[in-house]
């Protein structure tokens, strides 16, 4: 017995020993690799700049993490918090992050973390680049300031669980005091003699006018008791208290703070110039670029960007004129509405999810659903749009439609294809099946973005004509996005003109009157609305223009060994990033 145990022992010890070495060498391969390494240390710098961005704003918080606590990220106060021209704090920050960023030895990272790293250099840098001109920029217009969105933006607040809910109604509360801070901040750019013009003002004015016009009636309420609904999780007396809550909270809180500040702009009225572009202030052509930059992600020098736009408008108007001589036919069909057959969204979405497959690469199995916008915000939402997933949970995915939005069945079509497959949804959920760092989630680039989605538009197109009776359909389809990309080329160029250029609306009128477009009323609406969204119509255009030139390029340069599909995984592993990044990792040395 002692014989047999004293040889038990031995093996038993050298085991354990052998176990020691291996759990130590893995260990330190582990640290090595982990944590010491430089990846593993940008990787924590990273999650450290995630955390401190994505916690700075409850908002900006809810929409990107359903559920916080999880990722060990505590969630701020719930207000709104303030807007301010003193951003010391902020440039100081920037200046913090590229100094660490340059800190990382380059050639020991991954890939993924040079593309990472460079995309946060150009970010910061370019924020940077905002110092002085802080008082152009403009929390308010009439259908993209932010008095137009937030309405929208807590009506569509999920309820995760029940703090959720109670955040919810702490925000709407510190909607007052917001608005305070942007009213202070529209003062100092009245003294500064920035002021918006007359003309936008009452636009902004009568939007609000319109939120507060019936506030015992006012659709958050309705949409708020549906939510509630939805969450399940109350009795019916807990949820009547609760909407008795929400209704004194909007009628004392909400509906006061829209009247408060529809006062202070009335009082700025006429400090403001003369309706015109950025161009005419002192600063604004630096602004501009500043705009092209970080909200389209184009580094481009403006006048190379004219001169694309310039050259692509007179490809495609050769084009529709070869095609229109060709087939004098087109153009009556296309002016007499014809149309696809009626589809309903959700099988659009199914047949594009299969039509895609012959030029995109497969996204596997993805849950999404189509709702309708509710009755009461039709007016105040574009005809279809795509909701982004909180990135801890990636759903739902959800396409939302606005039924009373006018247009053909055409137009439907290519919208679903633009928010679905194979464009924001698509692109959206192909990226996160990627596992990119959290941090990409936080500093995109919207020329990628919507430029990504109106270049699939083309394809779009394409799989419409194969839906249509009629023997001229390509065409037919192909003729329709020709006269959408020469529309989009059109307004980028109105676009420099009035913001860089100076153009003011009667040189506008002339440039819209040359393209046939007479209506007086209609042109002064298009220069209206490019003065007020400046750079908004190249985030589309100018990016699909980049993504077109990509691919012109690598077929130039591949010839028989391009294949489209490896070209939309590039571009669709690469991420949403800025302009000069894409075309660095796409053209590797």
């Amino acid at each position: 017995m002692s014989l047999s145990f004293r040889k038990c022992r031995k093996p038993i010890l050298i085991a354990l020993l052998l176990c020691l070495t291996l759990l130590t060498g893995t260990g330190i391969g582990y640290f090595t690799n982990h944590v010491w390494s430089e990846d593993g240390r940008f990787r924590s710098f990273t999650r450290k700049v995630f955390q401190k961005e994505v916690s700075g704003s409850l908002l900006s918080l809810h929409y990107s993490l359903a559920h916080p606590e999880k990722e060990n990220i505590d969630r701020p106060a719930p207000t709104l918090g303030t807007v301010t021209s003193d951003m010391t704090d902020t440039y100081q920050l920037c200046r913090d992050y590229i100094s660490k960023l340059k800190s990382f030895s380059y050639s020991e990272l991954s890939r993924e973390n040079r593309l990472t790293l460079d995309m946060l250099l150009l970010c910061f840098d370019t924020q940077l680049s905002l110092e002085g001109q802080e008082l152009l920029e403009e929390m308010l217009s009439p259908s993209l300031g932010i008095q137009a969105q937030l309405p929208v933006l807590l009506a569509e607040y999920a309820f995760y669980e029940d703090q959720d809910i109670s955040d919810y109604l702490n925000l709407l509360t510190s909607i007052e005091p917001y608005f305070d801070s942007i009213l202070q901040f529209e003062e100092e750019k009245a003294a500064a003699g920035l002021f918006m013009s007359d003309k936008t003002l009452e636009r902004i004015l009568e939007q609000c006018r319109a939120f507060i016009q019936n506030p015992e009636s006012n659709y958050m309420l309705e949409v708020f008791s549906e939510k509630l609904k939805d969450y399940g999780k109350f009795s019916p007396e807990d949820q009547k208290e609760l909407e008795e809550q929400h209704k004194n909270i909007l009628l004392n809180k909400v509906i006061p703070a829209y009247q408060k500040l529809m006062s202070g702009l009335e009082s700025l009225k006429g400090s403001g110039a003369s309706s015109r572009g950025l161009a005419h202030f002192p600063g604004g052509q630096e602004y501009y670029e500043y705009l092209l930059k970080s909200q389209v992600g184009a580094y481009t020098s403006v006048e190379q960007i004219r001169q694309r736009l310039t050259a692509q408008l007179e490809e495609d108007l050769r084009t529709i004129q070869l095609m229109l001589k060709e087939q004098p036919s087109l153009l009556r069909k296309l002016t007499d509405g014809t149309d696809l057959s009626s589809i309903s969204p959700q099988n659009t979405l199914e047949l594009l999810s299969r039509s895609i497959q012959k030029d995109f690469p497969a996204l596997g199995e993805t849950d999404y659903e189509v709702r309708y916008v509710h009755e009461s915000m039709e007016d105040y939402l574009s005809p279809a749009f795509y909701l982004t997933p909180p990135l801890d949970t990636g759903s739902p995915n959800v396409i939302y439609i606005n039924r009373a939005s006018s247009g053909s069945n055409l137009e439907l079509f290519t919208t679903l294809a633009h928010e679905g497959f194979p464009g924001h949804l698509y692109q959206t959920v192909y990226f996160a099946s990627c596992r990119p760092d959290d941090i990409r989630y936080l500093f995109s680039s919207g020329g990628y973005v919507e430029g990504w989605a109106t270049y699939i538009e083309s394809y779009a197109y394409q799989y419409a004509a194969d839906l249509m009776n009629d023997s001229a359909a390509a065409d037919l389809t192909r003729l329709a996005w020709l006269n959408r990309s020469v529309n989009l080329c059109l307004y980028s160029l109105m676009d420099i003109g009035i913001h860089y250029q100076g153009w003011t609306q009667a040189v506008t009128e002339r440039l819209l009157n040359s393209m046939g477009i007479t209506d007086a009323s209609a042109a002064a609406e298009i220069y209206q609305y490019i003065v007020e969204t400046p750079a908004n119509y190249l985030k589309y255009y100018w990016g699909y223009l980049n993504f077109l030139d990509l691919k012109n390029e690598k077929e130039t340069t591949l010839g028989d060994d391009f294949n489209l599909k490896e070209f939309h995984r590039q571009i669709l592993e690469i991420g949403p990033v800025q302009f000069p990044v894409l075309e660095k990792y796409m053209n590797p040395d």
